[in-house]
């Protein structure tokens, strides 16, 4: 029979049918989704949800440093703000440090370029909280050698990046977005400059998580079960511990 009907009935006729056949299983069926408020062009909001409640990454972040806190210890370097640091070190930090490229101004403590490694101290931190920085520095390689260099023996380096993320407009103008990453790219890129055995990688997002954060929907507005289930197909952010051997 499926002879004579590869004969008689042409291979595009077949693939249409098959397609319309397989339509009709689909749940919910082809043609019939309801997007509600997603049927946009717009996202929901344009501050990333900062506006609604707390950034979807924002939840992810806070979810990484909570299991890593017992590392937030000594002298502690983080990017723009204190804010983490003070957060997670619970009396376990002696010094915060704040590094910023360019701005001198209180808190930062210390000017200096992550890509070239000016103006960073080595063998200097115990702890260095990197969050959603790196993809804005074109020399990723470099970036992830500064951090290696600037941390004593023992340290740990904490630091997330963006897996599914739309652009930062604001950075985009100013200095360029040049990365969105994946458990795989980061794991490589981290292991060039730390020992494979201490470097650990992880990632959150699923499917809905991803859309919601897309649009700019907050964290308060999805469940946590929603939120932790994670889909290795949908990696929202990736967050990475590395550690700089001791001698």
């Amino acid at each position: 029979m499926m002879d004579i009907v590869e004969r008689l009935v042409p291979k595009a006729t077949r693939r249409s049918l098959v397609r319309w056949l397989r339509s009709l299983t689909r749940r919910p069926r082809v043609g019939s989704i309801n997007f509600g408020d997603l049927r946009r062009l717009k996202p929901i909001s344009a501050e990333w949800g900062l506006d609604r409640g707390m950034p979807i990454d924002r939840f992810y972040i806070d979810q990484f440093l909570s299991s890593e806190s017992e590392v937030v210890r000594g002298r502690v370097l983080e990017i723009g703000s204190p804010e983490l640091t003070h957060r997670y070190g619970d009396g376990r930090v002696t010094r915060s440090d704040v590094l910023h490229v360019a701005d001198a101004r209180p808190p930062v403590t210390i000017v200096g370029n992550l890509a070239t490694g000016e103006g960073i101290r080595s063998n200097a931190f115990d702890c260095a909280i990197v969050t959603q920085t790196i993809q804005f520095i074109y020399n990723i390689h470099r970036v992830v050698q500064t951090l290696h260099r600037m941390l004593a023996p023992g340290g740990i380096a904490l630091v997330t990046v963006p897996g599914i993320s739309r652009i930062s407009r604001y950075d985009m103008d100013r200095w360029g977005q040049y990365w969105c990453f994946t458990t795989r790219s980061a794991r490589q890129l981290f292991e060039e400059a730390f020992a494979p055995a201490n470097v650990r990688v992880r990632a959150y997002g699923n499917v809905l998580a991803a859309t919601a954060f897309l649009h700019g929907v907050a964290a308060e507005e999805l469940d946590a079960a929603e939120l932790l289930a994670l889909d290795p197909d949908f990696e929202t952010l990736i967050a990475v511990r590395a550690r700089k051997e001791a001698p």
